[in-house]
């Protein structure tokens, strides 16, 4: 399993190594999100019971590209994501004020049916269902600038 150091966290380092950050904004076709309950873990891994996008720290030398397709598979086993896109960059200016790249990727299957191996449980949410969640302050700035940035 793979160190998480995107967000704050006593786990989360501030060297180099760990200074930069990947995560997927994966929606499918009806335009829900798949969004990942974290482990409610306080002081083991970063933003505990906190609604997230799947993602983590990139590892030494590790390019934020190259990170985000490993944590995929890592997390939930995804590795037939189409068109992966990088999209902006957003700081952890409330946690460990790493630079965050966001990607964007379309997958239309069914999220019961992938191996999650980090956190309690992953979930399509429609857009308008996620104020309702506790996510961490840079993912919903990400999510939000991704919403008014889409198509309709």
């Amino acid at each position: 399993m793979h160190q998480d150091t995107t967000t704050d966290s006593p786990a989360a380092t501030h060297s180099p190594a760990a200074a930069r950050g990947a995560v997927a904004i994966i929606a499918n076709r009806r335009g829900e999100l798949l969004l990942h309950l974290r482990d409610d873990l306080p002081g083991v891994i970063a933003w505990p019971g906190h609604w997230s996008v799947l993602g983590g720290g990139c590892d030494h030398g590790e390019a934020p590209a190259a990170a985000i397709v490993r944590e995929l598979d890592e997390e939930a086993g995804l590795t037939d994501i189409a068109d992966l896109t990088e999209l902006f960059e957003v700081r952890d200016e409330h946690g460990s004020g790493q630079l965050i790249t966001f990607f964007y990727a379309f997958w239309d299957g069914d999220e019961t049916q992938l191996p999650l191996a980090e956190g309690v449980k992953l979930q399509f949410l429609a857009p308008e269902d996620l104020e309702s969640h506790t996510i961490p302050p840079f993912i919903r700035d990400g999510i939000n600038r991704y919403l008014a940035a889409r198509p309709v």
